[in-house]
C-alpha cells in the first residue's frame, strides 16, 4: 500500500514537471525569439500498394510547397509566407517575429499547411499529420539560447486514384 501511494505521488510530480517544462517553453516561443522556426517533410503515399510498403513506403517530394499563415487575436491575417521543400521533401520556413510596424507575431496564432505538389502524379493532399487542415505552433520541439524550433508532420499527398469521392446530398 504505502508503495503505491509512493508511486502515486511521484507520477503526479513528473506530471506536474512536464506542464511546467511545457509552459515555460510555450512562454519562450511567444517572447524570447526575434524568429519563428518551422520545420517538416512532405512525402508522397500511394494508397494502392499493401499495408507494410503503404507505412514504410512514402517517397519524399521535391518542390512541394508549404505555407505558413499567422493571424492576430482579431483573427486577421498578419503574415503568409511559403517555402519548398528540398530534394529529401524537408521545408524550413523562418519568420521574423517582428513586422513593419513593429506589429508582432505570436507563434501560437499561426498555422502551417500544405499547398501544392508538382508531381502530378501524388498531387491529392491528405490529412496526415493536418496537412491540409492546417498545423497550429503550439508546442515547440526544441528552445535554446535564441532558437525556438517547430517541428510538423510529415504531411502527405497521395496519387489521384486514391483520391476520396466528394459526395454531394448523400447520394
Amino acid at each position: 500500500m504505502a508503495q503505491r501511494i509512493t508511486t502515486l505521488f511521484l507520477l503526479i510530480e513528473i506530471l506536474f514537471l512536464v506542464n511546467y517544462v511545457s509552459q515555460i517553453a510555450t512562454t519562450a516561443a511567444d517572447n524570447d525569439a526575434d524568429v519563428i522556426h518551422v520545420a517538416g517533410k512532405v512525402m508522397c503515399q500511394d494508397c494502392t500498394l499493401n499495408y507494410q510498403n503503404w507505412i514504410n513506403g512514402s517517397e519524399p517530394i521535391k518542390d512541394a510547397v508549404v505555407s505558413i499563415t499567422c493571424m492576430d487575436e482579431r483573427e486577421r491575417v498578419r503574415y503568409y509566407g511559403s517555402d519548398k521543400t528540398d530534394e529529401r521533401g524537408q521545408f524550413d520556413l523562418i519568420v521574423n517575429k517582428v513586422l513593419y510596424g513593429g506589429k508582432s507575431l505570436k507563434a501560437h496564432l499561426c498555422i502551417v499547411r500544405l499547398v501544392s505538389s508538382p508531381d502530378q502524379s501524388c498531387d491529392i493532399p491528405t490529412n496526415f499529420g493536418h496537412g491540409q487542415s492546417g498545423v497550429k505552433l503550439v508546442q515547440p520541439f526544441m528552445v535554446f539560447k535564441d532558437l525556438v524550433k517547430f517541428v510538423v508532420g510529415p504531411f502527405y499527398y497521395t496519387t489521384p486514384m486514391c483520391e476520396t469521392p466528394k459526395v454531394e446530398n448523400n447520394y
